[in-house]
């Protein structure tokens, strides 16, 4: 029966995002869903973006080994991450009327940063989506009892979601994500109750935490603990903001209070619901200990399915694998497009600047079904966790896209030099530290991100009269 809810659910979504495929007639439409969605509908593409399957699979996953203070960078970095975009760059970007982000570093700092910063947001979205495509994976083998083989089930799932993002767009992952946002917030709060339920109530889970010394959350008061703390805080808070994906919701919106409203309402959102897989995943501890002690050194990311499995009633494994599929593809679909329609817009568009809206059109959607296929084949031959795969995608963007970002909307005497200086800073650092010296006490992507404000300094004291780095 689980099955068969699941290849329902499946098919009713793949048609919602299809149906919405037919509003589809330009590219603004494809990348920005004409610039015309209500605030309920940003604000759930925000939240059912980010509510991934990191959130319910990786998160809880790290937080069984390491407590609150493993898993510093998502929730917390994440949702501040949000509404610093909300508070500080939302306005600023959608009143400049935008096709991509990158549209803003050609703007700002000419052609040569444009590409570079496109070619770091696009390598950045290899990892997210390849962890939702693994997470897809994972679902259809566990509900299939094994029938299904984490292979195949990557390749249904990036083969089905690959459908609709291809055809529709930013309009099919706003409607679907809609969709989807009900699924994720009925699911969660119904499955955990339940479990925590048997568990024998809130108040003895977080007990229990706590006793075990869970809810940790700060470092130990040492220089490399601290700035461990502080890196892990600033890549997903600062490295995300550069992003295409959060870019297109902004730019979505019908006008910029929207745009503003719906970043900040859905980074707390984000936040409240995250900490629900948390209690789940905890309450497995007191529920089935010995099912925690068999997963959590060999493949943690199980420990809550295979709960929900034994220990839920039919109607609970529904909710809970519709809530998890909800996750997995509102965010598998929204990352496949952002980068997709990145580099369509600023590498192929400025090798043609002759395109018509038609043909870029086409390329957006050929672009998308062959990063769909790289970022499988790298989900299938990858090791890493969920959780490492995000946590690790936002490090070049943290070094390479930030600072250009930050101080191009709010310093005015950042140009082209120092745009061009803070990109290659923060990479050539970032790389050179990661290889020659990954376990410094400063994290490799803290001294990129010093080194990349140093650039974008050192080009704002250069005379005005510079030449412009095109």
């Amino acid at each position: 029966m689980l099955l068969w809810f699941v290849i329902l659910y499946w098919v009713i979504s793949v048609g919602i995002g299809l149906w919405a495929a037919l509003r589809v007639r330009n590219t603004a439409d494809f990348a920005a869903a004409g610039h015309s969605l209500p605030l309920p509908i940003v604000t759930a593409t925000v939240f059912a973006t980010w509510f991934g399957s990191e959130t319910v699979l990786g998160i809880p996953a790290t937080f069984l080994k390491e407590g609150l203070g493993g898993i510093v960078s998502d929730p917390f970095g994440s949702s501040l991450c949000l509404i610093l975009v909300g508070l500080f760059f939302a306005r600023h970007l959608y009143n400049r009327k935008m096709l991509t982000i990158g549209d803003f570093f050609r703007e700002k700092y000419g052609r040569t940063v444009e590409v570079l910063i496109t070619l770091c947001i696009v390598t950045s979205y290899l990892g997210w989506v390849a962890a939702q495509i693994k997470a897809l994976g994972l679902v259809f083998n566990v509900v299939s009892d094994g029938a299904v083989s984490q292979t195949t089930g990557m390749l249904i799932g990036a083969s089905s979601v690959l459908v609709y993002t291809l055809f529709g767009g930013m309009w099919a992952v706003a409607i679907t994500d809609f969709f989807q946002m009900i699924i994720i917030v009925i699911g969660m709060l119904y499955i955990g109750n339940e479990m925590v339920g048997q568990s024998g109530g809130l108040t003895l889970v977080i007990e229990h935490a706590a006793a075990a010394g869970k809810l940790n959350f700060f470092p130990d008061f040492n220089l490399a603990a601290i700035l461990g703390f502080v890196a892990a805080l600033v890549t997903m808070m600062l490295g995300s903001i550069p992003q295409q994906d959060v870019f297109q919701r902004i730019t979505s919106s019908r006008n910029a209070n929207i745009a503003v409203q719906a970043a900040v309402l859905g980074g707390v959102l984000y936040f409240i619901f995250a900490f629900v897989p948390l209690l789940l995943a905890y309450s497995a501890t007191l529920i089935n200990p010995d099912l925690v002690a068999q997963y959590l050194e060999s493949d943690a990311q199980m420990i809550l399915p295979k709960l929900i499995m034994g220990h839920a009633p039919m109607i609970a494994q529904i909710m809970f694998f519709g809530a998890l599929l909800s996750a997995i593809k509102s965010c598998a679909s929204a990352t496949l497009l952002a980068p997709s329609v990145t580099f369509a817009e600023n590498i192929v568009r400025g090798l043609y600047r002759h395109l018509s809206d038609h043909a870029l059109l086409k390329i957006m959607r050929v672009t998308v079904l062959v990063f769909t296929c790289i970022v499988t084949i790298f989900a299938m031959n990858s090791q890493l966790s969920i959780f490492k795969m995000v946590e690790n995608a936002y490090k070049v963007t943290l070094v390479a896209a930030f600072v250009p970002l930050a101080f191009g909307v709010y310093w005015s005497r950042a140009n082209s030099l120092g745009g061009l200086l803070a990109v290659l800073g923060g990479l050539v650092t970032w790389i050179g530290c990661e290889l020659l010296m990954p376990d410094a006490i400063v994290p490799p992507q803290l001294a990129g991100l010093f080194a990349s404000i140093c650039g974008m300094l050192l080009g704002g004291l250069v005379p005005r009269q510079e030449l412009r780095v095109t």
